[in-house]
């Protein structure tokens, strides 16, 4: 299996890919990587990795990179060898099963849709991730369609049903959830509305109506659905909430010698504590919908998260994801006689 990944991206660049690369290969001794970017910038990375690493990592040459500030679309279409568009172009062409980057979320949404393309029957694409809370949750979308029409968000509750349950293998019954500011039926706007009553008529899904943010953590769904603007602020509101609450206990900790002390007697339960809200574990956000495996890291990541990010494609592809998927949605089309879009 051969994963394609930008080298180029994200904040901290190679510096971060290219560790987050080697890691990966020497977790995972199937796997192959193809590192897209300055053969120059990369190389002295790989000169630090073990003889059987170093034969299992390719460098593809490019100088040019897709810079975050650039409007997505025009830079997908105009910088054709750009080390994200060349890592998708592998995708696409079939050299590569599945693809890797942390640059910008928008490029790699673009990408995605024109170069990879859509699955039959989906309209827009969106991100899926698995939040670290009570008990594994799915979000979808995490900041691919900003503005969702009812369609879209019955279509990322189609996807995300079958992630947890086909996928990650978590459920037979996923629970589906309708991300709003209130269980009851008189919330939400139009959309949510309009995206509540198509999903009740919906057979493949188990729906089970509104979920508020605060209840997400507890697990009072499988998956969670919203637009990605919602999707992205829920998101990034945990980590900063994770953050914050790291950093309180740190300071609790350093007020008092007995406090102090009572931590040393339960860092084995704090470590294990931490290490299961930490956002790296998770890699990346999955770009379901589109027509292969394509993974958005995040853009502050470092070597540990560009390690399981890599992780989080490799194992979509091999656990069959994207062919379960395309069975999936074919049989709810024709289950609702929609022809070649989900309605």
């Amino acid at each position: 299996m051969i994963i394609a990944v930008d080298a180029m991206g994200g904040d901290h660049g190679a510096s971060a890919v290219c560790p987050g690369a080697i890691e990966a290969c020497r977790t995972n001794p199937g796997l192959e990587i193809a590192l897209i970017g300055d053969k120059a910038v990369i190389a002295p990375y790989l000169d630090k990795a073990d003889a059987g690493v170093q034969r299992r990592i390719t460098v593809v040459h490019t100088d040019e990179m897709v810079d975050p500030d650039e409007p997505p679309t025009k830079a997908i279409r105009s910088k054709k060898h750009s080390s994200m568009r060349m890592a998708m172009e592998m995708v696409r062409s079939g050299e590569a099963q599945g693809c890797v980057s942390s640059g910008s979320t928008g490029a790699i949404v673009a990408g995605g849709v024109l170069v990879v393309g859509r699955l039959k029957g989906i309209e827009r694409p969106g991100l899926g991730i698995l939040l670290p809370t009570k008990k594994p949750v799915f979000l979808l979308d995490a900041g691919a369609t900003v503005r969702c029409k009812p369609l879209n968000l019955v279509q990322f509750a189609l996807m995300g049903s079958i992630y947890m349950k086909d996928v990650e293998k978590l459920t037979p019954t996923p629970r589906v959830c309708l991300l709003s500011n209130g269980s009851e039926e008189i919330k939400g706007d139009d959309v949510i509305v309009e995206a509540r009553e198509r999903l009740r008529q919906t057979d493949a899904i188990n729906f089970g109506g509104y979920v508020e943010a605060n209840r997400v953590p507890q697990g009072d769904a499988d998956v969670v659905v919203c637009d990605g603007f919602s999707g992205n602020v829920m998101l990034k509101s945990f980590e900063g909430l994770i953050k914050f609450c790291k950093g309180l206990v740190m300071d609790t900790i350093h007020e008092s010698l007995l406090a102090k002390a009572g931590a040393a007697l339960l860092y084995p339960s704090m470590k294990k504590l931490a290490a299961r809200v930490d956002y790296n574990k998770y890699g990346g956000s999955a770009l379901m919908g589109v027509n292969g495996a394509v993974v958005k890291a995040h853009g502050r990541s470092k070597a540990p998260a560009i390690a399981n990010a890599i992780g989080v494609a490799a194992g979509f592809v091999e656990r069959g994801a994207l062919e379960r998927i395309k069975t999936d949605i074919a049989e709810e089309l024709v289950r609702s006689g929609s022809g070649t879009t989900l309605r």
